[in-house]
């Protein structure tokens, strides 16, 4: 490898990749951050469960926070899609468009896209705070309102189940699916007093702030404070299974405690690894995988 390559490669620009822009150009390491610009925390309205921020701030203005910080201390941040990454003598090349870098090690903060239904203005009902996608983050906005889980099977059932500490008031939404429950499932659903209603969502209707209401495909009408969709996610991690990086059955990256994945010189951070996805565990992964890169190199 020539003397121009890069100690790291850090691919996505989250909370996971700007941390780790920070530690390792603090570590005067020879860096860049290509991002593709569709961090997961840009659609976060206000989180209020972030440490240091007891009034809230919204997902935009801390990823604005965290690249101030990393170019502050001479991080390059580049927009740009890295398609490929392969494994060369002495590391990785990785192409992005026309331009090919080489480096030592690469740190994947990819992360996930969640499996959104199929509602008319979801990206600005999403901004605004009327869909949500996780309890852990704002469960407590929500104590004693009217809430309705987008979801079918296990995944539906847990996040219903989950959001019990908060509100009495809940409704599982299957878009017309099956439930594809055992009937242990459905004894639970019944006595935690969670309604089902199995029918396909027609429309949405917001109004004054928040959802006025949904019409079901029946023409009944049902009224909600707030929609949780629990369809799932679909993990980033192809550019890490390229070369032969390892994963679960969900398609999450396999790493140590030090974040290595099973191919020696390659990261993974945030949530693209199996984990609690939450912008404080994806910062430790960072803060843990960054230090191990300067260990190694």
């Amino acid at each position: 490898m020539n003397d121009t390559a890069l100690d790291c490669l850090i691919v996505g620009a989250g909370p996971a990749g700007l941390t780790a822009s920070i530690y390792l150009a603090r570590f005067r390491r020879k860096i860049k951050t290509v991002d593709a610009g569709s961090s997961r925390a840009s659609l976060i309205p206000i989180s209020h469960n972030y440490p240091g921020f007891p009034d809230g701030i919204s997902g935009n203005d801390l990823l604005t926070r965290f690249r101030a910080q990393a170019v502050r201390y001479g991080a390059s941040i580049d927009s740009g899609l890295i398609t490929r990454i392969e494994k060369i003598e002495g590391g990785f090349a990785a192409s992005c468009g026309d331009d090919r870098f080489m480096t030592r090690t690469v740190l994947l903060a990819t992360g996930v896209v969640d499996i959104e239904p199929v509602l008319p203005n979801l990206k600005d009902a999403i901004r605004s705070g009327y869909i949500r996608h996780c309890p852990i983050c704002d469960g407590y906005e929500v104590i004693d309102k009217k809430v309705a889980v987008i979801g079918s099977g296990k995944g539906g059932l847990k996040e219903a189940l989950f959001l019990k500490c908060y509100t009495g008031n809940l409704t599982l939404l299957t878009l017309g699916k099956d439930m594809a429950l055992t009937d242990e499932d459905r004894e639970i659903l019944r006595n935690a007093r969670i309604r089902v209603i199995e029918e396909p969502i027609e429309e949405v209707c917001f109004e004054q702030g928040k959802i006025g209401a949904i019409r079901m495909e029946s023409g009944q009408i049902h009224n909600f404070d707030t929609l949780y969709s629990a369809l799932g996610a679909v993990i980033r991690s192809d550019l890490a299974v390229q070369v032969g990086a390892e994963c679960d059955p969900e398609g999450h990256l396999i790493v140590d405690d030090h974040l290595r994945t099973s191919v020696p010189g390659l990261y993974a951070a945030g949530d693209v690894v199996s984990a609690l996805n939450q912008i404080s565990v994806a910062t430790g992964h960072a803060a843990i995988a960054s230090t191990t890169i300067h260990n190694s190199l």
